[in-house]
Formats: C-alpha cells, structure tokens, sequence
C-alpha cells in the first residue's frame, strides 16, 4: 500500500487545522469503505480493498485548493472543483487512478448534461464514477460532512440532504445502496469515538 499520509503532508501543514480535519473525514470515509467493500468480498464480489482504503484517504486532497472558509480552505476555487484539483494533484504525482476518484466522487457523480444544464465551473466531460472502487468511496464519503465531523449520518438523512440535487443524483445514490447496502453504523461509531478519545 501506499503512504497516503505522506502524500497528504506534501500539501497540507502536519498539525494544522485544515490537515486534521482532511484527515478525520478521509479516515471515516476509508473505514466505511473498507468495511463495505470486506462485505462485498465475502459475498465473493471481487474489490480491491487496499485501493478502496488509499483512494477514500485521497479523495478530497483538492479542498485546499478551493474558497471553502467554514472549513479553513482559503484557495481561490468554488468547492465543486475539489475534486478535479485533486485529480490534477494525484494526476502530477502519477496516482492516476486514484485520481479519477477525486474526480468522480463529488455529489453522485455529475453527467456532462448535469455540468452544463446548471453551469458547473467543471470540465464538459462525465465525472461519474465508474468501478465499483469509484463507487465505494463516492458511497461513504455521503455519509460524513467535514463541516460537521461526527458520526456516520443515518441513511435516510443521506438520501434526504441528497434531495435538493435532483432524481439523477437520487437514482445513482439508490442504485450505489442496492450494490452496498447500509453500513454497520454501530462498529463504526464505536470506532469513530475510539479515536476521538
């Protein structure tokens, strides 16, 4: 595996504010993939766990790039480009594919209809995510905000804040949970206050 940590720490300050809370929610999103795709493994559906764990820990490396103060990014882009910056980041250091998971995982993944029927500061192409590793980490990143760390939101509660994006973002969310299904909300909380402690 890779050192994801060190490839964090080439742009963000060890220690800072902006770099424990990247690294809070990477975490939470990796241990919620990882336990998902372990499931998925068990029912003899191949996936990758190694890289569902080192893309989940990448795939908002791009916030730092972005104007987004309420959770101490002070770039110059809207937040919707963090993904596409982080792809840019991986891209440069030859992490390819784990860049196409920054790219992607932004809401459910937009169509290039989406980008351009609402005007997204976004390249004309789809950023939709693709395999079922894209999937995975898109899937659990929905269920943790970065500007409210805490414990996994409840499924519901994710379906709904993803409402106000449309039935195409509902229809991918739906179909990732019936490839899913619902966390073990239980040994992830348990493991999210361990750490806090």
């Amino acid at each position: 595996m890779i050192d994801t940590y060190s490839i964090i720490y080439r742009y963000y300050e060890q220690g800072s504010t902006l770099c424990n809370l990247l690294i809070k929610h990477s975490e939470q999103v990796a241990a919620m993939a990882r336990q998902l795709a372990e499931r998925l493994v068990a029912h003899h559906t191949p996936v990758d766990i190694d890289f569902v764990v080192e893309a989940a820990m990448l795939h908002d490396i791009g916030i730092l790039g972005t104007d987004a103060p309420g959770i101490y990014c002070h770039g110059t882009e809207p937040y919707i480009c963090h993904g596409v910056i982080g792809r840019s980041m991986l891209d440069e250091i030859g992490l390819f594919r784990h860049a196409l998971v920054c790219e992607r995982h932004t809401g459910t993944g937009l169509s290039m209809q989406e980008i351009k029927e609402r005007n997204l500061p976004l390249p004309h192409r789809d950023l939709l995510p693709l395999s079922l590793e894209e999937k995975l980490v898109c899937y659990a990143d929905k269920f943790y905000s970065k500007s409210h760390v805490g414990p996994a939101r409840p499924l519901e509660v994710t379906r709904r804040k993803l409402e106000k994006f449309g039935g195409d973002t509902i229809a991918r969310f739906d179909e990732m949970f019936s490839l899913f299904g619902e966390p073990d909300y239980s040994s992830l909380d348990l493991e999210f206050r361990h750490n806090q402690s």
